[in-house]
């Protein structure tokens, strides 16, 4: 119907895999959107389909990204750790960074003009996971094991990096900055709140936002105590974890799919956040 605003995330294409965590297609209706992004430790490449392709570089707090009444997003999550060798330049060059495409590479406004040109979202979504894939450099291979040991289901702790990947904290420190964007004591904390983001939205798209045990979810997620969490939380996002979980309960609420950003913050196999479901009163 003319005017609703639709949002759907999905895992990105086999070849894009390596380089992306997700993708999306999100309308807005009749009223422009300041849509609240939250640092995730990657970066993202967006359009505003009829506009220039943007970067936006790995985020330290909360930013808002405007879109215009009507607009259409087609964007590509880039993973932790793979900036540095897409954009070619070292990544903590781009934190904080909303830049337009043509900064960064050549040729983009092939790219715009097929976008603009797509018959379909999801044809132009196509077309930026093909231009992330083809752009995509090579890895730092330690910068990786780091990041998956920093993962929030993993547990993991920087000051154990250094001895786990045979390397001084400096180096690690240097190589993290280049290939992320922050070091990893900052990585470690974004990765954090993200697995406790993830439990909210793995408990609102259950429906069981209604039993909510803030002081478990914080210790479950890595946090000492629920005060740590606040603290965290209002450093990284700009609100308590309350509001945090009031607001996502409401932006939320009408059915969109979040699985694909949230799954991969939680531990594989056993799903236990996800397989947590209790009964809601009616």
């Amino acid at each position: 119907m003319a005017g609703e605003s639709s949002y759907v995330e999905r895992v990105p294409a086999p070849a894009l895999a390596a380089v992306a965590s997700l993708v999306w297609i999100q309308q807005v209706g009749d009223e422009p959107l300041a849509q609240r992004i939250v640092p995730h430790g990657g970066a993202e490449l967006r359009c505003v389909l009829g506009e220039t392709p943007r970067l936006l570089g790995p985020l330290t707090t909360a930013t808002y990204h405007d879109i215009p009444a009507g607009g259409t997003v087609v964007g590509v999550r880039l993973r932790p750790g793979v900036l540095g060798g897409l954009a070619g330049i070292p990544a903590d060059e781009l934190v904080d960074q909303d830049i337009a495409g043509t900064d960064i590479w050549r040729g983009l406004n092939r790219l715009t003009d097929l976008l603009g040109d797509a018959p379909t979202p999801q044809a132009a979504l196509g077309h930026l996971q093909s231009f992330a894939a083809r752009s995509a450099g090579a890895d730092d291979p330690l910068v990786d094991e780091a990041v998956r040991h920093l993962m929030p289901w993993r547990g993991g702790r920087p000051a154990a990096l250094p001895a786990l990947l045979s390397i001084s904290e400096r180096q690690l420190r240097r190589r993290c900055r280049a290939a992320v964007g922050v070091g990893v004591k900052e990585l470690h904390r974004i990765l954090r709140l993200q697995g406790f983001i993830a439990r909210v939205q793995a408990s609102v798209d259950q429906q069981d936002v209604l039993d909510v045990d803030l002081a478990r979810w914080a210790v479950e997620t890595g946090y000492t105590d629920q005060a740590h969490l606040g603290r965290e939380c209002r450093r990284l996002v700009g609100v308590t974890p309350g509001v945090l979980l009031a607001q996502t309960g409401a932006a939320c609420g009408c059915g969109h799919d979040h699985a694909a950003s949230y799954l991969p913050m939680l531990r594989p196999g056993d799903g236990r956040f996800v397989q947590e479901r209790r009964s809601v009163p009616a």
